[in-house]
């Protein structure tokens, strides 16, 4: 290991004022924003799936491309459910 990758090392800092660089705005605009997000890529790859089955999908891959998609983003807006809920119960069951 050389000097010059230790001296690397002790440049980071982490003051609060580092870590509070954080986008500006509160978390439930970000979280409406991406309901709204999540919400138009089910509509999306709903519309697909049924021009898929009338037989009017061209590309099947760009479906299956928008179904996966809307997938993850449910997925995604769970995980960020259930992390929200575990630290709400973590908080509740603190002593005062």
């Amino acid at each position: 290991m050389s000097v010059d990758a230790i001296a690397a090392v002790n440049t980071i800092s982490l003051e609060p004022s580092a870590l509070t660089n954080a986008p500006q705005g509160n978390f439930t605009a970000w979280f409406d924003n991406q309901m709204t997000t999540v919400n138009q890529q089910l509509a999306v790859a709903d519309q697909g799936m049924q021009k898929l089955a009338m037989g009017d999908a061209s590309n099947l891959h760009q479906v299956m491309i928008q179904m996966e998609e809307a997938k993850l983003s449910v997925q995604l807006v769970l995980q960020v459910r259930n992390r929200l809920l575990e630290a709400y119960q973590d908080v509740m069951r603190m002593q005062m």
